[in-house]
């Protein structure tokens, strides 16, 4: 379904029947002093990239309500990334088709008829931009209900039958704000969380791939590519996904491509199939047969990780691709501007965030649905100088011993091969 189409029926329809539905009659539930959540759902439709962020919440979770069943509702195509974090079990994941309006309908039913059925007792609801998930918390059944809400703030209006509040923190790290949301469960204060949290990010635990599909992808790639050979590889990751403005230009991506291979390295761009118009761009910059398409390359994004145990570096716009390789050992670089790294960094001690806080970033934010005010000229991104970049990944590549398993030598030893 097109993004624009989603946020006015969102804007316009949701609004609406949050407001209708906070006028109907709703059982007040006490502060606390009830029985523990035994059937938790946790609703969390966004991008990929966002359920590596809640990985430390699903920790919380199980840490605190350890004999609770665990359920999530996302969106199906986050469906196989959800899996390989191996949080809960696949018969407890429950997909929404967002692809058309009908599907959706038809399957948000099914959502609902399953959570009446399952006798949901606690939903945590995750989202910030949309009010679909608010609205599957009131009709849900559930006793317990969480989700940010804007107490005093203008914005962010979600309906009044969140029953378990938590102020949204525009200045606190997402996953920490994931984490708010299982204390509050139990919480008497108001607002719901006043405890202290730690300024380190969370960290996530490595995600591990077996012999077997490292040498099936190695041997792949080395067929393919040959020319290769010892060389380091780095990736690129050019493209802004669903969200152009956060794309660094493309012609700092050609610059340091063309840096990299000059210095005896291989490029590699990364992306979807609907992205090979960004990698012939680049090839074409480079004219060197080391600057390699691929995307499409990688039909899932497990293969993608294993790639990841590939490369030496990654050097990738703000999106999925960043939050994923923080589940491998690859270091990366990543670009924001529309978005902040004070929310939205990438976990983990390997990743290199490249900020330049303009009065107008971000600007894609909860208050107005990730639709930027921008004309496009995100100068945000654009001010980030590639030489800077460049000098960085040199230093990167460096300081590395040796650059993990290249596709001539695949070794059993390395992280994240179990």
């Amino acid at each position: 379904m097109n993004i624009n189409l989603q946020r006015k029926i969102d804007r316009f329809l949701g609004t609406f029947l949050c407001r209708l539905f906070s006028l109907l009659p709703r059982r007040r539930n006490p502060l606390s002093g009830g029985p523990k959540p035994s059937k938790i759902l946790v609703i969390l439709l966004s991008e990929m990239g966002s359920l590596v962020l809640a990985r430390p919440m699903f920790h919380e979770i199980e840490k605190k309500y350890p004999r609770a069943s665990i359920h999530v509702l996302l969106f199906k195509r986050n469906r196989e990334f959800l899996e390989i974090l191996n949080v809960i079990p696949k018969e407890r994941i429950w997909g929404i088709d967002g692809e058309s309006l009908m599907k959706m309908l038809k399957d948000s039913l099914l959502a609902l008829i399953r959570m009446r059925k399952e006798k949901i007792d606690t939903v945590i609801d995750c989202e910030l931009f949309s009010r679909v998930s608010s609205l599957f918390s009131f009709l849900s059944g559930a006793k317990i209900r969480v989700g940010f809400h804007p107490y005093n703030q203008e914005g962010l209006y979600r309906g009044n039958f969140i029953n378990r509040p938590v102020a949204y923190n525009p200045y606190r790290h997402i996953s920490q704000q994931f984490m708010a949301l299982v204390e509050a469960i139990e919480s008497m204060d108001v607002p719901r969380v006043k405890s202290q949290f730690k300024n380190d990010k969370p960290k996530v635990p490595a995600i591990k791939m077996t012999k077997d599909e490292m040498s099936r992808l190695g041997g792949r790639l080395k067929g393919d590519f040959p020319q290769m050979g010892d060389k380091k590889l780095v990736l690129l990751y050019p493209s802004g996904g669903l969200l152009p403005i956060r794309a660094w230009p493309l012609k700092h991506f050609c610059l340091v491509a063309h840096e990299l291979i000059q210095q005896g390295h291989a490029v590699g761009i990364i992306g979807m199939e609907a992205d090979k118009d960004l990698a012939k761009g680049i090839i074409s910059y480079c004219n060197n047969r080391n600057c390699i398409d691929l995307t499409g390359y990688t039909k899932t994004v497990r293969e993608l990780m294993i790639l990841f145990h590939f490369a030496s570096l990654l050097i990738s716009n703000d999106g999925g691709p960043g939050h994923f390789a923080s589940l491998t050992p690859v270091p990366t670089m990543v670009f924001y501007g529309p978005e902040t790294p004070v929310l939205y960094g990438v976990l983990g001690d390997r990743a290199i965030n490249f900020y330049i806080p303009l009065f107008c970033s971000p600007c894609l934010t909860a208050y107005n649905h990730r639709n930027s005010p921008c004309d496009g000229n995100n100068k945000c991104l654009k001010l980030i100088d590639p030489v800077l970049v460049i000098e960085k990944a040199f230093e990167i590549l460096k300081d590395q011993e040796s650059h993990v398993p290249s596709i001539k030598m695949i070794s059993d030893k390395h992280q994240g091969v179990s």
